[in-house]
């Protein structure tokens, strides 16, 4: 029986490289062969420039850590029982969540990477409250970020500790609230049976191209969405608020979720900002891990709409009431 018509090989194929989308692509990549020179003379204005810039930075600077969380995802899925899984975790929730939380200590990725990995863990049996805990923490106090906090701030150490000390306490905090109100309802739980195959390295890639295929085109609207507005937001406003020292807090939180900067490099921007203060400067580097525009297209399409409509709003709000009590006692 020839591969085409084997139903083992068929559902191999995923449904993003059906032919019906191939030629779709082609199509469209000789759209733009053919207008090309059109395009160019359009896009040759300042706004969509920045647009265009913007949009590809951020998808050019998650796709690595994209990848890292895609491939440790589905080796976590291929090659890593349950029951080894569960017992890595104490058995009480309440527990296992500082746990998972303090386990990005160890991890280094992005946001990006986070997503197929705590999907990953709640696909062999790992609570969602201590997959959540450990999807909010580890772009936040993975030791490359606290490294890179550690440069960008030379003048003033405590940022780091703060730094670390708002945001693990902000997943706990979330991890603990999903463990005593969120419902089952409200999470589309991960399931990985349909890429099961007796041949571990079968269904890792199977895992592996299903989660790309699936995060990566959330990851491109979350991508146009903040690209759009970045350049719509003017930059005098910002001037304007920084004087302001609680609404200053406010504004740099909302822009760390609209900017979308990888968490290895948002250190650096928001030292940059030097006009603001520096707990606003925190909370930047606080929420912007734990919810920004992709972040949140990429939960929604892992964990269903239902979830990211209470999910993120809530991890907002903690993040930013965690960045505010540590850094007016620590910076």
């Amino acid at each position: 029986m020839s591969a085409a018509l084997d139903p083992e090989h068929a559902e191999a194929v995923p449904r993003g490289l059906r032919p019906s989308a191939l030629l779709l692509l082609n199509l469209g990549l000789l759209a733009f062969l053919i207008g090309q020179r059109w395009l160019i003379d359009w896009a040759d204005q300042p706004a969509l420039s920045a647009f265009t810039t913007i949009f590809l930075s951020i998808v050019l600077q998650a796709t690595p850590f994209l990848v890292l969380g895609v491939l440790l995802s589905a080796a976590i899925t291929a090659f890593v029982s349950p029951s080894l899984v569960r017992r890595a975790l104490p058995r009480r929730p309440a527990l296992a969540v500082p746990v998972a939380g303090s386990a990005g200590l160890v991890l280094p990725g992005c946001e990006c990477a986070s997503v197929p990995i705590a999907g990953g863990l709640m696909a062999r049996g790992v609570a969602p409250a201590a997959a959540l805990t450990f999807l909010l923490a580890a772009p936040a106090i993975n030791p490359i970020v606290l490294a890179a906090t550690w440069v960008a701030f030379p003048n003033d150490p405590a940022m780091v500790w703060a730094r670390l000390l708002a945001s693990l306490g902000a997943a706990i905090v979330m991890g603990w609230l999903w463990l005593a109100l969120g419902r089952q309802e409200w999470i589309r739980m991960p399931s990985r049976a349909h890429l099961a195959h007796p041949n571990p390295w079968v269904t890792f890639h199977r895992s592996a191209t299903h989660d790309f295929l699936h995060a990566g085109g959330f990851l491109v609207v979350g991508g146009l969405t903040a690209a759009a507005i970045n350049v719509l937001v003017p930059a005098q406003w910002l001037d304007s608020l920084a004087g302001q020292v609680a609404l200053s807090v406010l504004v740099l939180a909302l822009l760390a979720v609209v900017m979308c900067i990888c968490s290895e490099a948002d250190a650096f921007v928001a030292a940059s900002m030097s006009q603001f203060n520096p707990v606003a400067q925190l909370a930047f580097m606080v929420v912007g891990p734990m919810v920004d525009l992709k972040l949140v297209a990429m939960q929604t399409g892992a964990f269903g709409r239902s979830f990211a409509q209470r999910f993120a709003p809530a991890t907002f709000a903690v993040a930013v009431a965690s960045a505010s009590l540590v850094g007016w006692a620590l910076l």
